[in-house]
């Protein structure tokens, strides 16, 4: 093996398909990612991109890594890397959630990130129907019922925080 082939392994999954898996996670977790942004959020757009794409890439590589060993008469489970995958986005997650006085800011941030890891492990997997029809809830839970949250309960709305004087 010459240090070119050592450099360009060939992968069980065509390119063209890794390259199309990462593309959709990053676009997804975009998706995602663009309503925290715009609610100016502690984890926006690139955050959610970059944890989708990660735990995209987590996924193609387990799949790779099953598809090596099924040639030397080998098995593994590829469900480790999900438990993995969760486990850190889990950690990242954590990490927005605040706790201040009587209140506690960021938990939708924090699961949207964990939703941008599970898209993300399902466009790694190649379940492209299972994250686009996640995202798209995930759109309607984020914008569609914050709006509800807000008819229903006009205190908590972004607005009636900035009327709020110390």
């Amino acid at each position: 093996m010459n240090t070119l082939d050592f450099f360009l392994m060939r992968t069980a999954i065509p390119e063209w398909q890794i390259i199309c898996r990462l593309v959709i996670a990053l676009f997804l977790g975009g998706a995602i990612g663009f309503d925290r942004e715009v609610k100016n959020r502690p984890a926006g757009l690139r955050t959610h991109m970059l944890i989708a794409l990660a735990a995209s890439i987590f996924s193609i590589t387990t799949l790779e890594i099953v598809a090596g060993l099924a040639k030397t008469g080998h098995s593994a489970d590829p469900i480790r890397a999900i438990e993995a995958v969760t486990a850190g986005v889990a950690f990242l997650a954590a990490g927005t959630i605040i706790q201040s006085r009587a209140q506690i800011s960021g938990l939708t941030t924090g699961a949207s990130m964990w939703l941008a890891g599970a898209i993300g492990v399902a466009c790694g997997f190649g379940f492209f129907s299972i994250a686009v029809l996640a995202t798209g809830l995930a759109l309607i839970v984020l914008v569609w019922l914050q709006n509800l949250s807000e008819k229903i309960n006009p205190a908590v709305s972004p607005a009636s925080k900035n009327d709020v004087k110390p």
